[in-house]
């Protein structure tokens, strides 16, 4: 089958509409980097999709939000984690192969939004499940660009999985 042009986008106006409509998607930013915090909040408020930001500056922080502090429940279950491996105190790969471990948490999706180009830390990302792995630009303008494209396929491409609660509160 071929759609015009027309079509398309006609299509694409759709299925933004439909995608605006629902709850807000929970994302929860797994970064130490200020610079790059700030970058990709100010992406997100341009975003196409409702949505809500979480914030973790470390490992630590991000296993308190997903799994709660002691006797407390969960702060947040978010649609889609995006991660970044080289962190103070309890880094990437520990976050994200907690979180592959946990039967509440082993379906959402986790992309690893990293400096690192090492063959390694791309195989070893693979290894505990993460469901992309993205080297990020040292341009700005190609970083903007990125972050973009992580929201157009995650958040209006891919169908996510449906999470057994809803949070209500974001950074």
């Amino acid at each position: 089958m071929i759609f015009s042009m027309n079509m398309t986008t006609e299509l694409y106006s759709v299925k933004k509409e439909m995608v605006t409509q629902m709850d807000p998607i929970d994302i929860l930013l797994v970064e130490d980097n200020p610079a790059d915090i700030r970058l990709t909040r100010e992406v997100f408020k341009e975003c196409r999709i409702s949505n809500r930001l979480w914030l973790a500056r470390d490992g630590i922080e991000a296993m308190e939000l997903l799994q709660g502090e002691e006797g407390k429940a969960p702060a947040v279950t978010p649609d889609l984690i995006l991660l970044d491996l080289n962190m103070p105190r309890m880094d990437g790969r520990e976050v994200l192969d907690a979180v592959k471990r946990d039967q509440r948490l082993k379906t959402i999706p986790v992309v690893v939004l990293t400096t690192s180009e090492a063959e390694l830390d791309v195989l070893r990302s693979y290894q505990l499940g993460a469901n992309a792995y993205i080297t990020k630009p040292v341009d700005l303008e190609q970083f903007i660009r990125v972050v973009h494209t992580i929201e157009d396929f995650w958040l209006m491409v891919v169908k996510l999985p449906p999470k057994p609660e809803r949070t209500t509160e974001a950074c």
